[in-house]
Protein backbone atom coordinates (compact mmCIF):
# COMPACT_ATOMS: atom_id res chain seq x y z
CA UNK A 1 0.00 0.00 0.00
CA UNK A 2 1.34 3.85 -0.94
CA UNK A 3 2.05 5.63 1.90
CA UNK A 4 -0.52 8.18 0.65
CA UNK A 5 -3.42 5.79 1.50
CA UNK A 6 -2.35 5.78 5.25
CA UNK A 7 -3.59 9.46 5.68
CA UNK A 8 -6.41 9.40 3.06
CA UNK A 9 -9.97 7.70 3.46
CA UNK A 10 -9.54 5.19 0.80
CA UNK A 11 -11.20 1.13 -0.23
CA UNK A 12 -9.48 -1.41 -2.21
CA UNK A 13 -11.67 -3.91 -4.15
CA UNK A 14 -11.29 -6.44 -6.56
CA UNK A 15 -13.88 -6.25 -9.45
CA UNK A 16 -13.54 -9.06 -12.22
CA UNK A 17 -10.06 -9.09 -11.84
CA UNK A 18 -9.12 -5.64 -11.68
CA UNK A 19 -7.24 -4.34 -8.59
CA UNK A 20 -9.99 -1.22 -7.42
CA UNK A 21 -8.45 1.99 -5.39
CA UNK A 22 -11.17 3.72 -4.05
CA UNK A 23 -9.66 7.38 -2.91
CA UNK A 24 -12.47 9.37 -0.88
CA UNK A 25 -11.28 12.99 -1.18
CA UNK A 26 -12.41 16.19 0.06
CA UNK A 27 -13.13 18.85 -2.68
CA UNK A 28 -12.10 21.71 -0.75
CA UNK A 29 -8.62 20.11 0.49
CA UNK A 30 -5.18 20.64 -0.82
CA UNK A 31 -4.17 17.46 0.63
CA UNK A 32 -6.22 15.98 -1.50
CA UNK A 33 -5.24 17.11 -4.39
CA UNK A 34 -1.43 16.10 -3.56
CA UNK A 35 -2.90 12.62 -2.70
CA UNK A 36 -4.07 12.13 -6.05
CA UNK A 37 -1.30 13.79 -8.09
CA UNK A 38 1.23 11.16 -5.83
CA UNK A 39 -0.61 8.31 -6.52
CA UNK A 40 -0.83 8.53 -10.31
CA UNK A 41 3.08 9.82 -10.13
CA UNK A 42 3.61 6.41 -9.06
CA UNK A 43 2.65 4.93 -12.35
CA UNK A 44 1.52 1.52 -10.24
CA UNK A 45 -2.66 2.72 -12.30
CA UNK A 46 -2.98 2.09 -15.73
CA UNK A 47 -6.84 4.27 -15.56
CA UNK A 48 -8.14 6.85 -13.19
CA UNK A 49 -12.06 7.61 -13.24
CA UNK A 50 -13.20 10.34 -11.62
CA UNK A 51 -16.40 11.49 -10.25
CA UNK A 52 -17.01 14.36 -13.16
CA UNK A 53 -19.09 14.25 -16.10
CA UNK A 54 -19.01 15.64 -19.44
CA UNK A 55 -20.91 19.04 -18.32
CA UNK A 56 -18.54 19.30 -15.45
CA UNK A 57 -15.73 18.36 -16.58
CA UNK A 58 -16.44 21.13 -19.75
CA UNK A 59 -16.93 23.85 -16.95
CA UNK A 60 -13.85 22.76 -15.44
CA UNK A 61 -11.58 23.36 -18.18
CA UNK A 62 -13.13 25.80 -20.15
CA UNK A 63 -14.49 28.07 -17.66
CA UNK A 64 -15.18 31.13 -19.93
CA UNK A 65 -17.88 28.35 -21.89
CA UNK A 66 -20.38 30.65 -20.19
CA UNK A 67 -18.53 33.69 -22.37
CA UNK A 68 -20.23 32.06 -25.83
CA UNK A 69 -23.54 32.11 -24.66
CA UNK A 70 -26.70 32.70 -27.17
CA UNK A 71 -28.57 34.98 -24.75
CA UNK A 72 -31.95 34.85 -27.15
CA UNK A 73 -31.02 31.12 -27.73
CA UNK A 74 -31.51 30.66 -24.51
CA UNK A 75 -34.30 32.77 -24.41
CA UNK A 76 -36.35 31.11 -26.79
CA UNK A 77 -35.35 27.64 -26.07
CA UNK A 78 -36.53 28.01 -22.09
CA UNK A 79 -33.12 27.34 -20.40
CA UNK A 80 -32.57 30.22 -18.04
CA UNK A 81 -33.08 28.40 -15.22
CA UNK A 82 -30.41 25.83 -16.09
CA UNK A 83 -28.05 28.67 -16.72
CA UNK A 84 -29.28 30.63 -13.95
CA UNK A 85 -28.43 27.79 -11.63
CA UNK A 86 -24.91 27.10 -13.16
CA UNK A 87 -24.01 30.79 -12.81
CA UNK A 88 -24.87 30.33 -8.96
CA UNK A 89 -22.78 26.87 -8.67
CA UNK A 90 -19.99 28.55 -9.96
CA UNK A 91 -20.25 31.49 -7.94
CA UNK A 92 -20.46 29.67 -4.54
CA UNK A 93 -17.65 27.87 -5.92
CA UNK A 94 -15.78 30.48 -6.25
CA UNK A 95 -16.43 32.09 -2.95
CA UNK A 96 -15.40 29.44 -1.12
CA UNK A 97 -11.74 29.87 -3.30
CA UNK A 98 -11.60 33.50 -2.19
CA UNK A 99 -13.25 33.11 1.59
CA UNK A 100 -10.86 29.98 2.47
CA UNK A 101 -7.90 30.01 -0.33
CA UNK A 102 -9.60 26.76 -1.63
CA UNK A 103 -9.88 25.48 -5.60
CA UNK A 104 -13.28 23.70 -5.12
CA UNK A 105 -12.61 20.20 -7.05
CA UNK A 106 -8.82 20.66 -7.09
CA UNK A 107 -8.32 17.14 -6.69
CA UNK A 108 -10.85 16.22 -9.36
CA UNK A 109 -8.12 18.61 -12.05
CA UNK A 110 -5.04 16.73 -10.71
CA UNK A 111 -6.65 13.76 -11.67
CA UNK A 112 -7.37 14.87 -15.42
CA UNK A 113 -3.77 16.73 -15.26
CA UNK A 114 -2.25 13.12 -13.87
CA UNK A 115 -3.69 10.83 -15.80
CA UNK A 116 -2.82 13.27 -19.38
CA UNK A 117 0.67 13.41 -17.86
CA UNK A 118 0.82 9.43 -17.93
CA UNK A 119 -1.15 8.95 -20.47
CA UNK A 120 -3.13 6.44 -19.14
CA UNK A 121 -7.00 6.39 -20.01
CA UNK A 122 -9.77 8.64 -17.88
CA UNK A 123 -13.06 7.73 -17.43
CA UNK A 124 -15.95 10.39 -16.31
CA UNK A 125 -18.20 7.93 -14.19
CA UNK A 126 -20.82 10.12 -12.48
CA UNK A 127 -24.36 10.64 -13.95
CA UNK A 128 -24.74 14.57 -16.04
CA UNK A 129 -25.40 16.93 -13.67
CA UNK A 130 -28.00 18.04 -15.55
CA UNK A 131 -30.05 14.82 -15.21
CA UNK A 132 -29.37 14.26 -11.38
CA UNK A 133 -30.87 17.68 -10.86
CA UNK A 134 -34.01 17.19 -12.90
CA UNK A 135 -34.43 14.08 -11.02
CA UNK A 136 -33.48 15.71 -8.00
CA UNK A 137 -36.24 18.49 -8.11
CA UNK A 138 -38.96 15.45 -9.83
CA UNK A 139 -38.06 14.06 -6.53
CA UNK A 140 -39.30 16.49 -4.14
CA UNK A 141 -42.75 17.09 -3.19
CA UNK A 142 -44.20 19.76 -5.08
CA UNK A 143 -45.03 21.47 -1.85
CA UNK A 144 -41.48 21.68 -1.15
CA UNK A 145 -40.25 22.91 -4.17
CA UNK A 146 -40.92 26.32 -3.64
CA UNK A 147 -38.88 26.55 -0.85
CA UNK A 148 -35.94 24.65 -1.92
CA UNK A 149 -36.42 27.26 -4.78
CA UNK A 150 -36.23 30.11 -2.37
CA UNK A 151 -33.38 28.47 -0.07
CA UNK A 152 -31.48 27.95 -3.14
CA UNK A 153 -32.07 31.75 -4.61
CA UNK A 154 -30.99 33.33 -0.94
CA UNK A 155 -27.70 31.53 -0.67
CA UNK A 156 -26.60 32.58 -4.50
CA UNK A 157 -27.77 36.56 -3.55
CA UNK A 158 -26.64 36.24 0.28
CA UNK A 159 -23.50 38.37 0.78
CA UNK A 160 -22.79 36.37 4.07
CA UNK A 161 -19.57 33.96 4.48
CA UNK A 162 -19.47 30.91 4.22
CA UNK A 163 -19.17 28.82 7.86
CA UNK A 164 -17.35 26.31 9.16
CA UNK A 165 -19.91 24.14 9.19
CA UNK A 166 -20.33 24.24 5.35
CA UNK A 167 -17.64 23.58 4.74
CA UNK A 168 -16.93 20.56 6.79
CA UNK A 169 -20.03 18.85 4.78
CA UNK A 170 -18.06 19.82 1.70
CA UNK A 171 -14.95 17.93 2.98
CA UNK A 172 -17.82 15.04 3.63
CA UNK A 173 -19.30 14.76 -0.02
CA UNK A 174 -19.03 17.47 -2.74
CA UNK A 175 -20.71 20.68 -3.99
CA UNK A 176 -23.89 19.08 -4.85
CA UNK A 177 -24.55 17.65 -1.45
CA UNK A 178 -23.76 20.40 0.51
CA UNK A 179 -25.81 22.99 -1.46
CA UNK A 180 -28.22 20.54 -0.46
CA UNK A 181 -27.48 18.98 2.57
CA UNK A 182 -29.42 21.41 4.94
CA UNK A 183 -33.02 20.83 2.96
CA UNK A 184 -32.03 17.17 2.74
CA UNK A 185 -32.22 16.62 6.51
CA UNK A 186 -36.16 17.78 5.68
CA UNK A 187 -36.82 15.99 2.66
CA UNK A 188 -35.43 12.27 2.87
CA UNK A 189 -36.43 11.98 -0.77
CA UNK A 190 -33.28 14.01 -1.87
CA UNK A 191 -31.20 11.53 -0.69
CA UNK A 192 -32.60 9.30 -3.14
CA UNK A 193 -31.59 11.05 -6.86
CA UNK A 194 -29.15 13.48 -5.13
CA UNK A 195 -26.53 10.62 -3.17
CA UNK A 196 -27.27 7.04 -3.58
CA UNK A 197 -28.69 6.89 -7.22
CA UNK A 198 -25.19 8.47 -7.93
CA UNK A 199 -23.45 6.53 -5.82
CA UNK A 200 -25.26 3.54 -8.16
CA UNK A 201 -24.22 5.00 -11.28
CA UNK A 202 -20.55 5.45 -10.39
CA UNK A 203 -20.53 1.82 -8.86
CA UNK A 204 -21.88 0.31 -12.60
CA UNK A 205 -19.45 2.67 -14.44
CA UNK A 206 -16.42 1.36 -12.74
CA UNK A 207 -18.02 -2.37 -12.81
CA UNK A 208 -18.06 -1.77 -16.60
CA UNK A 209 -14.50 -0.52 -16.85
CA UNK A 210 -13.32 -3.63 -14.48
CA UNK A 211 -15.32 -6.42 -16.76
CA UNK A 212 -13.95 -4.58 -19.97
CA UNK A 213 -10.48 -6.03 -19.31
CA UNK A 214 -9.09 -2.76 -21.03
CA UNK A 215 -7.65 -1.68 -17.43
CA UNK A 216 -6.35 -3.79 -14.42
CA UNK A 217 -5.30 -1.36 -11.72
CA UNK A 218 -7.90 1.51 -11.45
CA UNK A 219 -7.91 5.00 -9.49
CA UNK A 220 -11.16 5.84 -9.06
CA UNK A 221 -10.97 9.93 -7.19
CA UNK A 222 -14.56 10.15 -5.69
CA UNK A 223 -16.10 12.45 -2.63
CA UNK A 224 -15.43 10.64 0.91
CA UNK A 225 -19.16 10.93 1.36
CA UNK A 226 -19.43 8.17 -1.46
CA UNK A 227 -17.49 5.73 -0.45
CA UNK A 228 -19.32 4.02 1.58
CA UNK A 229 -22.09 3.50 -1.14
CA UNK A 230 -19.96 2.58 -3.69
CA UNK A 231 -18.66 -0.05 -1.67
CA UNK A 232 -21.75 -1.43 -0.92
CA UNK A 233 -23.21 -1.62 -4.55
CA UNK A 234 -19.80 -3.17 -5.71
CA UNK A 235 -19.93 -5.63 -3.50
CA UNK A 236 -23.79 -6.23 -3.33
CA UNK A 237 -25.02 -9.83 -5.37
CA UNK A 238 -27.57 -8.55 -6.90
CA UNK A 239 -26.18 -5.85 -8.50
CA UNK A 240 -23.04 -8.64 -10.11
CA UNK A 241 -25.74 -9.97 -11.28
CA UNK A 242 -27.01 -7.55 -13.46
CA UNK A 243 -24.72 -6.20 -16.98
CA UNK A 244 -23.76 -2.60 -15.68
CA UNK A 245 -25.03 -1.40 -18.63
CA UNK A 246 -28.37 -2.14 -17.86
CA UNK A 247 -27.96 -0.12 -14.83
CA UNK A 248 -26.78 2.75 -16.13
CA UNK A 249 -29.21 2.69 -18.91
CA UNK A 250 -32.35 2.79 -16.19
CA UNK A 251 -30.14 5.60 -13.90
CA UNK A 252 -29.91 7.79 -17.15
CA UNK A 253 -33.90 8.00 -17.71
CA UNK A 254 -35.33 11.08 -17.48
CA UNK A 255 -38.00 11.68 -14.89
CA UNK A 256 -41.55 11.52 -16.29
CA UNK A 257 -43.26 14.45 -17.41
CA UNK A 258 -45.73 15.46 -15.17
CA UNK A 259 -49.36 15.62 -16.92
CA UNK A 260 -50.68 18.88 -15.31
CA UNK A 261 -47.60 20.81 -15.64
CA UNK A 262 -48.53 21.08 -19.49
CA UNK A 263 -52.80 20.74 -18.45
CA UNK A 264 -52.86 23.10 -15.68
CA UNK A 265 -51.75 26.91 -17.50
CA UNK A 266 -54.66 25.66 -19.80
CA UNK A 267 -57.16 25.05 -17.18
CA UNK A 268 -55.74 28.01 -15.62
CA UNK A 269 -56.78 30.53 -19.08
CA UNK A 270 -60.11 28.78 -19.25
CA UNK A 271 -60.91 29.52 -15.64
CA UNK A 272 -60.65 32.69 -16.16
CA UNK A 273 -62.23 33.52 -19.52
CA UNK A 274 -65.38 31.73 -18.41
CA UNK A 275 -65.23 34.39 -15.40
CA UNK A 276 -65.16 37.28 -17.80
CA UNK A 277 -67.85 35.86 -19.79
CA UNK A 278 -70.18 34.85 -16.81
CA UNK A 279 -69.30 38.63 -15.52
CA UNK A 280 -70.05 40.19 -18.76
CA UNK A 281 -73.31 38.16 -18.91
CA UNK A 282 -74.28 39.18 -15.59
CA UNK A 283 -73.49 42.95 -16.03
CA UNK A 284 -71.47 44.93 -18.36
CA UNK A 285 -69.91 47.20 -15.44
CA UNK A 286 -68.64 44.17 -13.78
CA UNK A 287 -67.64 42.44 -17.16
CA UNK A 288 -65.44 45.54 -17.57
CA UNK A 289 -63.95 45.74 -13.71
CA UNK A 290 -62.67 42.31 -14.13
CA UNK A 291 -61.00 43.45 -17.10
CA UNK A 292 -59.50 46.16 -15.48
CA UNK A 293 -58.52 44.44 -12.53
CA UNK A 294 -56.76 41.78 -14.87
CA UNK A 295 -54.77 44.49 -16.30
CA UNK A 296 -53.79 46.43 -13.61
CA UNK A 297 -53.02 43.43 -11.08
CA UNK A 298 -51.12 40.91 -13.73
CA UNK A 299 -49.56 44.20 -15.69
CA UNK A 300 -48.53 45.99 -12.82
CA UNK A 301 -47.08 42.93 -10.66
CA UNK A 302 -45.12 42.16 -13.90
CA UNK A 303 -44.05 45.42 -14.39
CA UNK A 304 -42.92 45.24 -10.15
CA UNK A 305 -40.56 42.57 -11.05
CA UNK A 306 -38.54 44.59 -14.24
CA UNK A 307 -38.49 47.73 -11.95
CA UNK A 308 -37.01 45.32 -9.16
CA UNK A 309 -34.74 43.92 -11.73
CA UNK A 310 -33.83 47.46 -12.54
CA UNK A 311 -34.73 47.02 -16.55
CA UNK A 312 -34.61 49.64 -18.86
CA UNK A 313 -38.30 51.79 -18.23
CA UNK A 314 -38.85 50.60 -22.08
CA UNK A 315 -38.88 47.09 -20.96
CA UNK A 316 -41.18 47.85 -17.55
CA UNK A 317 -43.61 49.10 -19.82
CA UNK A 318 -43.40 45.90 -22.25
CA UNK A 319 -44.06 43.84 -19.41
CA UNK A 320 -46.88 46.06 -18.27
CA UNK A 321 -48.81 46.59 -21.46
CA UNK A 322 -48.01 42.30 -22.67
CA UNK A 323 -48.20 40.28 -18.88
CA UNK A 324 -52.29 40.20 -19.38
CA UNK A 325 -52.13 39.47 -22.68
CA UNK A 326 -49.28 36.59 -22.40
CA UNK A 327 -50.86 35.08 -19.15
CA UNK A 328 -53.91 33.85 -21.50
CA UNK A 329 -51.52 32.44 -23.73
CA UNK A 330 -49.18 29.62 -22.20
CA UNK A 331 -47.23 29.06 -25.17
CA UNK A 332 -45.25 32.45 -24.72
CA UNK A 333 -44.42 34.19 -21.56
CA UNK A 334 -43.71 38.09 -20.65
CA UNK A 335 -40.58 36.80 -19.33
CA UNK A 336 -39.45 36.09 -22.89
CA UNK A 337 -40.78 38.79 -24.33
CA UNK A 338 -39.41 41.16 -21.46
CA UNK A 339 -36.08 39.88 -21.68
CA UNK A 340 -35.92 39.90 -25.27
CA UNK A 341 -36.85 43.91 -25.23
CA UNK A 342 -33.64 44.57 -22.78
CA UNK A 343 -31.89 42.13 -24.93
CA UNK A 344 -32.36 44.70 -27.65
CA UNK A 345 -31.95 48.02 -25.71
CA UNK A 346 -29.04 47.12 -23.56
CA UNK A 347 -26.88 44.46 -25.61
CA UNK A 348 -24.12 42.97 -23.43
CA UNK A 349 -20.71 43.61 -24.49
CA UNK A 350 -17.98 41.60 -24.89
CA UNK A 351 -16.52 42.54 -21.11
CA UNK A 352 -20.26 41.72 -19.57
CA UNK A 353 -19.03 38.21 -20.97
CA UNK A 354 -15.53 38.31 -19.67
CA UNK A 355 -16.34 39.17 -16.34
CA UNK A 356 -19.77 37.35 -15.88
CA UNK A 357 -18.17 34.89 -13.50
CA UNK A 358 -16.72 37.47 -11.30
CA UNK A 359 -19.56 39.45 -11.25
CA UNK A 360 -22.12 37.25 -9.86
CA UNK A 361 -19.64 36.34 -6.92
CA UNK A 362 -21.80 39.15 -5.63
CA UNK A 363 -25.34 40.46 -5.49
CA UNK A 364 -24.75 43.64 -7.01
CA UNK A 365 -23.25 41.65 -9.95
CA UNK A 366 -26.37 40.10 -10.57
CA UNK A 367 -27.22 43.72 -11.70
CA UNK A 368 -24.66 45.23 -12.99
CA UNK A 369 -23.20 42.18 -15.53
CA UNK A 370 -25.51 43.13 -18.50
CA UNK A 371 -25.39 39.05 -19.31
CA UNK A 372 -26.90 38.08 -15.26
CA UNK A 373 -29.16 41.43 -15.53
CA UNK A 374 -31.13 40.15 -18.77
CA UNK A 375 -31.89 36.71 -17.19
CA UNK A 376 -32.83 38.27 -14.07
CA UNK A 377 -35.19 40.69 -15.69
CA UNK A 378 -36.85 37.13 -17.41
CA UNK A 379 -37.02 35.52 -13.90
CA UNK A 380 -38.78 38.29 -12.41
CA UNK A 381 -41.15 39.47 -14.57
CA UNK A 382 -41.91 35.87 -14.65
CA UNK A 383 -42.24 35.91 -11.23
CA UNK A 384 -44.10 38.85 -11.40
CA UNK A 385 -46.93 37.67 -13.96
CA UNK A 386 -47.28 34.65 -12.30
CA UNK A 387 -48.41 36.03 -9.07
CA UNK A 388 -50.63 38.41 -10.85
CA UNK A 389 -52.87 35.38 -12.67
CA UNK A 390 -53.62 33.53 -9.19
CA UNK A 391 -54.36 37.07 -7.54
CA UNK A 392 -56.30 38.75 -10.45
CA UNK A 393 -58.30 35.45 -11.07
CA UNK A 394 -58.93 35.66 -7.17
CA UNK A 395 -60.08 38.69 -8.22
CA UNK A 396 -62.59 37.89 -10.76
CA UNK A 397 -64.29 35.46 -9.03
CA UNK A 398 -64.08 38.04 -6.21
CA UNK A 399 -66.96 39.87 -8.08
CA UNK A 400 -68.76 37.35 -9.00
CA UNK A 401 -69.24 36.47 -5.41
CA UNK A 402 -70.18 39.78 -4.75
CA UNK A 403 -72.75 40.03 -7.75
CA UNK A 404 -73.77 36.64 -6.35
Amino acid sequence: MHPVLANEPHRQLTVSGAELTLLGTAHVSAASARAVAALIETGHYDAVAVELCDNRQRAMLDPQALGRLDLFTVLRKGQVPMVAASLALGAYQQRLAEQFGIEPGAELRAAITGALDQRIPLSLIDRDIGLTLRRTWHAVPWWQRMELAGGLVTGVLTSEKIDEAEVERLKEGDVLNATFSEFASQCPALHGPLIDERDRYMAAHLRKIAESGTARKVLAVVGAGHLAGIERYLSAEAEQATPPEDILRALEIPPPRARWPRILPWAIVAVIVAGFVFGFSRNTEIGMQMILDWVLVNGGLAAVGGLIALAHPLTILTAALAAPLTSLNPTIGVGFVAAAVELYLRKPKVGDFATLRKDVLHPRGWWKNRVSHVLLVFLLTTLGSIAGTYIGGALIYGHLSAAG
